[in-house]
């Protein structure tokens, strides 16, 4: 960093070859508020030395923002930070103090809610305090231990070909659903062999298919229809009367079970209506193939903790700059405090460069959306790496409002391109599945809790206990063993059911699922499964979204101990 740092300043006019302080207080600035070497020249180069030349270590510190050209325009971020500062600019046109709202926030790294069952009483970290020694945020610090981490891919690959999917695939597709949950349901050996559910009938039969509206618009009781497999029924539809169920929970693309009768022909009368499948009683490896496992690192066995099923980890979602400008403050601000609590492993689901920032939507950026990416994202995250050293890892999972990558669904990983540390920043699909520490994690980045949420139509039983809304949204991926089981799809998903359809499956109950959404965050524990099988456990995560507006949002650090009864949780406002 030493050697960039000064090819930087010579470009700009400076020699730092005999300033030995001068350049160890670049050096801490860059480290300190993770900035390259360019991020702290090229930016506000005289603003930036303004302040070490005069020993301003200890202000108040402000992100930048984005590199500027030398001409002005209306949009231009050298007339954006003057209306910041009050028209308050040195002679080379850089502010000499941007404030920005979301640096005038005050209830900083304030703890909205937390679980906690475990005492932690292993290896005491810092309060989540936003104020530290400068000495201890710069000093290179290392996690107590790496984790393991195994990427279970079956998503699409980078540079693949997409907006090919015909009415033949997206029917192949729902006719899979239909009959694996028919075989799981027949093998759980607590129902008999479906059965047509279009054909009139006196006794009780049960049938499987996915439940649908009779007509374009939002469902209700009386539009609800179920589909039948092409192999019992022909792919036909039958009205269904939910009169009788005392409680339900349904939405567009559910796969059920009924037991009922269809007395006419033309109304299956529901009596039990069965919305999960059993958890599989197959081990999880034969569900993930081991040819699709990719061990990130070989020999990362001898890093494998004794416990292995122990992890630390910060969740965030983007967006992660505010909408008044490019200037990724909240990201800095999580990665300072990712140093600070020193996780296993921290994981970014997009947008990174988010499609709907106003600044993008009008075209007024003068980088590319790849140059955003490298040079605003990855050149932090690579900062953060290699001032935790080897042992942090960061897992990226795009979104489609990533404006610099593939508009499709499933989406293929992200272009990283650090050879240097791959066994350190890595991509994932979205959605996907990986293990860390042998703790199996799911994740999406598209807002399907919201989408069914807006959807899905229940009824509680009028002496039951009433349930847990976010809960019962999250139960739906795990009980439908699909990370997007809404059909069809919502309004601006890009789904494509010709590019790899299993990567949409979930084909086993994780210890994590992560779902981040714009309705309010949570950490919940999830009981799959009936009563009639036996149950298995999830935490379920919506970490929130790390910018909301001009101001800072949430995001979640959760220690797992073993088991879900063992977790230390918080959702930590930014």
């Amino acid at each position: 960093m030493e050697e960039e740092i000064k090819s930087e300043f010579r470009k700009a006019g400076f020699n730092l070859d005999d300033e030995e302080e001068i350049l160890n207080k670049c050096m801490a600035f860059c480290i300190n508020y993770s900035l390259s070497p360019t991020d702290l020249v090229s930016n506000w180069e005289v603003y930036y030395l303004n302040r070490v030349l005069n020993n301003d270590d200890d202000a108040k510190f402000t992100a930048p923002g984005t590199p500027t050209n030398h001409h002005e325009d209306l949009h231009s971020p050298a007339r954006e930070a003057m209306s910041l500062t009050n028209g308050n600019i040195l002679s080379s046109g850089k502010p000499t103090e941007l404030v920005t709202p979301f640096s005038k926030r005050t209830d900083r790294f304030a703890v909205k809610f937390s679980i906690n069952t475990v005492p932690d009483t292993e290896n005491e970290k810092q309060a989540p305090d936003h104020e530290s020694d400068e000495d201890d945020v710069i000093r290179k610090v290392k996690p107590c231990k790496r984790c393991s981490l195994v990427i279970h891919g079956s998503g699409p690959k980078p540079g693949c070909r997409f907006m090919h999917d015909r009415t033949e695939d997206r029917m192949n597709v729902i006719e899979n659903r239909i009959r694996k949950h028919t075989r799981a349901l027949v093998a759980s050996g607590l129902y008999g062999e479906p059965t047509d559910p279009t054909i009139a009938s006196q006794r009780s039969i049960f049938a499987v298919g996915m439940i649908c509206c009779d007509a374009e618009g939002r469902l209700n009781d009386k539009s609800v229809m179920l589909q039948g497999s092409v192999e019992h029924s022909g792919g036909e539809c039958v009205r269904l009367d939910l009169q009788r169920l005392s409680h339900f929970s349904i939405f567009p693309g559910q796969v059920v079970g009924i037991e009922g009768h269809n007395p006419s022909g033309h109304c299956l009368v529901a009596s039990k209506l069965v919305d999960s499948i059993p958890p599989s009683t197959v081990a999880d490896d034969e569900d993930l193939n081991p040819a699709k496992k990719l061990a990130i690192d070989k020999s990362q066995s001898i890093d494998i903790p004794s416990k292995d099923t122990e992890l630390s980890v910060i969740i965030a979602a983007g967006p992660f700059t505010t909408t008044d400008n490019l200037f990724f403050e909240p990201l800095v601000e999580l990665l300072g405090y990712a140093k600070r609590r020193q996780p296993q492993l921290l994981i970014l689901l997009g947008p990174f460069v988010d499609s709907e920032h106003p600044n993008i939507k009008k075209g007024t950026v003068d980088k590319t959306f790849d140059e955003i990416f490298h040079n605003d994202i990855l050149s932090k995250l690579q900062d953060y790496v290699e001032c935790m050293g080897s042992a942090a890892r960061v897992l990226l999972v795009p979104s489609i409002r990533d404006a610099n990558h593939d508009f499709v669904f499933p989406q293929p990983e992200l272009d990283i391109s650090l050879p240097d540390l791959t066994p350190q920043i890595i991509s994932l699909t979205n959605p996907g599945i990986f293990e860390a520490n042998e703790v199996k994690v799911g994740c999406c980045s598209v807002d399907i809790l919201k989408q069914v949420s807006g959807e899905e139509i229940s009824r509680t039983a009028p002496d039951g206990q009433s349930t847990d809304r976010l809960s019962r949204l999250a139960n739906h991926i795990l009980s439908q063993q699909s990370f997007y089981p809404l059909y069809p799809p919502a309004e601006g998903v890009p789904l494509d059911f010709s590019l790899a359809p299993e990567a949409l499956q979930l084909p086993l109950v994780p210890d994590l699922l992560i779902l981040p959404s714009d309705i309010k965050y949570f950490v919940k524990v999830l009981n799959v499964g009936s009563e009639e099988t036996k149950c298995k456990r999830c935490i379920a995560v919506n970490p929130g979204r790390l910018a909301k507006g001009e101001g800072g949002g949430t995001f979640v650090e959760l220690d797992y101990r073993g088991g879900s009864d063992k977790i230390n949780a918080s959702v930590i406002g930014i």
